[in-house]
Formats: structure tokens, sequence, C-alpha cells
């Protein structure tokens, strides 16, 4: 797969990055809204992550959606797999003005589901860093659990991982 699937939810539309779609990125990636993801950092730095994201696609068959709300991007969320991470993870962030709707619950909900049914990973993980308190919460909101004894990414041992139950085991 080369091109992001369309996923609409209720109020969202899950679509792949456009050009157009990098000033509100870039915008993000220059504030403090993103120092959990990497941030903040200049455009030539949100470039590449931009990019990456984008180009998660071609390579892996999944990744990350633009999350479109009233016509606008308000956010991201989606699964990928650098070299570095032991395990296929789900992701999820809002621009500013986008918490408090929940926009994340909605879109990661969509991309958890996908991937479940699509990559059919033996596991699915979040990585979140200390003090992310919102995401942790949505990650139990999406049922997931700490997971302590989980290997992380390569170089990042302070991470917090939370594992995704599959669709057969929540269910049980």
């Amino acid at each position: 797969m080369t091109d992001a699937p369309v996923i609409e939810t209720e109020r969202l539309v899950l679509r792949g990055h456009r050009q157009a779609d990098f000033a509100a990125y870039a915008e993000f990636y220059a504030s403090d809204r993103a120092e959990f993801v990497g941030g903040p950092v200049g455009p030539a730095q949100a470039w590449r992550f931009f990019a990456g994201q984008a180009g998660h696609w071609v390579l892996m068959g999944f990744g990350w959606w633009m999350i479109e709300a009233e016509g606008r991007p308000i956010g991201m969320a989606g699964l990928h797999r650098p070299p570095h991470y032991p395990e296929l993870e789900i992701g999820w962030t809002v621009f500013a003005g986008g918490e408090g709707h929940g926009y994340a619950q909605e879109a990661a909900s969509a991309a958890l589901a996908w991937g479940w049914r699509h990559v059919r990973p033996e596991s699915l993980v979040s990585y979140i860093e200390p003090g992310n308190n919102r995401s942790v919460r949505l990650a139990e909101r999406l049922g997931a659990s700490r997971d302590d004894a989980a290997t992380k990414p390569a170089g990042e041992p302070d991470l917090l991982v939370y594992r995704h139950a599959k669709p057969e085991q929540a269910a049980a």
C-alpha cells in the first residue's frame, strides 16, 4: 500500500498527509504542545517528521493519518514501527484547540481497529513519555494496560509502555 486509506468516523476523517497540512503541523511542532513527541522543533525538523510519517505508508504499508474535522487538520493518529521499536506502536496527538472534544479517542479507536484488522500484528503498544498524563488516560480508555516488563525502544529507556489487548482478548 502506498497511500493511506481514508477512514471516516462520526465526526472525523482520517486521511493521508497533504502538503497543505504542513502549516498546521509545523505550528504544532514549534509549540510547547509537542514536548512529548520530540518537540518543540523548527520547520526543517518538523518537515522531516512530516515526510517520515507520510513515507511510512510507502515503506511499511501502514502509518499515521492526518485527523481532519470540519475540513481542517486537527491532529494525527496512526501506527508506526521505526527500526528501533521492538513492537508496533499506535500513537495520537491533537493540535491546539483539538483537546477536550474526544477527537483523539475517536481517531485512535478507528486507527486501532484498522490496525488489528489489516496489519494483524502480534502485539500493539503505545510508548508514552512519563508525565504525558493525557496520553496515559487515553491509552487506558482504549483498554490498554501498563506493561513494565515490555522491551522499550532502543535509546528510550524511560518510556512507559501501554499494551493494547487484541480484540478477541478484550471481548473475553
